[in-house]
């Protein structure tokens, strides 16, 4: 009778365990999401045709990766969802990203835009390296400033040159400021 116990007492801890187990699978750990997060940003950075008049963002929800932004070329948007999807760990991705409209008077503005905020001395700095930080959205005239930089003179620099490109409807400035420590 003891050993009937024992057994059923066994049994009944196995079967726990091993529920719990397979709920800890169904529900990623944090760790998971960050590893996820990680390689995730490596792949959107790495993407060849990825630059300074496109905006990329993400979230990452267990599974799922929502990708979010605006690109200028429709075949960035595929390929940033072909980078993610193989990503270990990724069931579905969500891909929200817009692609601009094809036009010329954008494109003059968005070289304009560079040229004044990259070309300027004061902000020299952050065209160096391949991934710039101030990311020049325009779409029918406006434009939008993404990205970071260095400190809030720099932030109301930037907008201040954007400000001053002639043919531009509005400049929304949506820099966020990051100390480097």
């Amino acid at each position: 009778m003891k050993h009937r116990f024992w057994v059923l007492i066994i049994s009944i801890l196995f079967l726990a365990s091993t529920l719990g187990m397979a709920q800890d699978r169904d529900q990623p750990s944090a760790r998971s999401q960050d590893r996820i997060t990680r390689e995730v940003r490596h792949e959107l950075l790495m993407l060849p045709w990825f630059g300074v008049f496109d905006n990329i963002a993400f979230k990452v929800d267990g599974g799922t990766v929502t990708l979010l932004g605006q690109v200028v070329r429709p075949s960035l948007k595929s390929d940033a969802e072909n980078a993610v999807k193989h990503i270990e760990g990724v069931e579905k991705v969500d891909n929200q990203i817009e692609v601009l409209p094809p036009s010329s008077m954008d494109d003059q503005l968005r070289l304009q835009l560079y040229r004044a905020i990259y070309g300027y001395p004061a902000l020299e700095k952050y065209a160096l390296g391949v991934q710039k930080p101030i990311r020049i959205i325009v779409k029918n005239g406006r434009a939008t400033l993404e990205g970071v930089v260095d400190s809030e003179a720099d932030k109301n620099l930037v907008g201040l040159r954007a400000n001053g490109v002639p043919g531009l409807f509005s400049v929304t400035n949506n820099l966020r400021v990051e100390s480097s420590k």
